[in-house]
C-alpha cells in the first residue's frame, strides 16, 4: 500500500476539520465581539446605565436570577403551550384543506389574515376583550405560530407523489389510508420545517404579549422584566434578560433541529449523510 494519503482518507480529515470549525469559528467570533464590547465600554467610561459591558451583565443575571428565573419559566410556559395548540390546530386543519379543496378555499385566507396581522396590534385588543389574562396571552402567541405549522403541513399534504397518488387509488386505498401512509409520510420534512419556524416565532409571540399585559400593569415574563428594568433604568437587568429570551431562542431552534434530525436521518435526503 502507498505511504501517500488516499483521497477518501484525506476527505474523511476535510469533514472532521469542517466540523470543528462549524462549532470553533461562531465561538470565536463571539468571544472576540464580546471582548471588543467590554474594551469599549472601558475604555471609553461609558456608564452602565447607557451600556453595561459583558461582564456586569453577566453579574448582574447571576444576582438577580431569583427574580429573572421565575419570569422565565412563566415566558417558556407560554411558549410551549402556544407552539402545542398550534401544531395541534394547524396539522388537524391541514388535513382537513388535504381532504377537501373547498375546505381550504373557504378557510385559508382566514389563516392568511391572522399571518399578516401585527401581533403588536392586536395584542392590547386581545388583553381587553378575554378576561383571563393566561389565556389573552396563550392566543397572541397561538397567532403567531400558527401559520407557519398551517402553511407548511398543507403544502407537504398536497406534495405527495402523484403517481404513488395514482398507484394508491388504482389498488383500492380508502382515503384514510393513502392519507396515513403516503401523504402524512410525505408531508413530515415540511411539517418539521414549519416546526423550527413556529418555535422562534411562538416566544416572540409570547414576549409581545407580555410586554402588552407588561405595560398594562400586569406582571409575567421577562419582557415585564425588561419594562420594570426600563423604568427603573436598570439596564444591566434589562440587558441580562434581553439575553435569557434569545438564548431561549436558541435552545427551542437547536432542540427542533435536533428532532427534525433524527426523524428524518434513515429516510429523507435532507438528512441523510451523503456518501459522495
Amino acid at each position: 500500500m502507498s505511504a501517500a494519503e488516499r483521497p477518501e482518507d484525506r476527505e474523511e480529515r476535510l469533514n472532521r476539520i469542517f466540523r470543528v470549525l462549524r462549532f470553533v469559528l461562531p465561538l470565536a467570533i463571539g468571544a472576540v465581539l464580546l471582548f471588543a464590547w467590554e474594551y469599549v465600554v472601558r475604555a471609553k467610561d461609558i456608564p452602565p446605565y447607557i451600556l453595561p459591558g459583558p461582564v456586569l451583565i453577566w453579574k448582574t443575571l447571576i444576582n438577580d436570577w431569583t427574580s429573572l428565573y421565575p419570569s422565565l419559566v412563566n415566558t417558556l410556559r407560554l411558549t410551549v403551550s402556544a407552539l402545542a395548540v398550534a401544531i395541534v390546530g394547524g396539522v388537524v386543519l391541514a388535513v382537513l384543506f388535504a381532504q377537501s379543496k373547498l375546505i381550504e378555499l373557504s378557510l385559508f385566507p382566514y389563516a392568511v389574515i391572522l399571518q399578516v396581522t401585527p401581533i403588536v396590534a392586536v395584542a392590547p385588543l386581545i388583553l381587553i376583550y378575554v378576561d383571563d389574562t393566561s389565556i389573552a396571552l396563550l392566543v397572541c402567541a397561538w397567532i403567531v405560530a400558527f401559520f407557519p405549522i398551517l402553511s407548511n403541513t398543507t403544502l407537504g399534504l398536497n406534495s405527495a407523489d402523484h403517481n404513488l397518488v395514482n398507484l394508491f387509488q388504482l389498488y383500492g386505498a380508502t382515503r384514510w389510508q393513502t392519507l396515513r401512509f403516503l401523504r402524512l409520510p410525505a408531508a413530515m420534512p415540511y411539517f418539521l420545517g414549519g416546526l423550527r419556524i413556529a418555535g422562534g416565532l411562538a416566544l416572540i409571540g409570547a414576549v409581545v404579549a407580555e410586554f402588552a399585559a407588561g405595560a398594562g400593569g400586569t406582571a409575567s415574563g421577562l419582557a415585564y422584566r425588561i419594562l420594570e428594568a426600563g423604568y427603573r433604568l436598570n439596564i444591566p437587568r434589562m440587558f441580562a434578560a434581553l439575553i435569557l429570551i434569545s438564548l431561549a431562542g436558541i435552545v427551542i431552534f437547536a432542540f427542533f433541529t435536533l428532532v427534525t434530525h433524527l426523524a428524518l436521518r434513515r429516510w429523507h435526503e435532507s438528512a441523510m449523510k451523503r456518501e459522495n
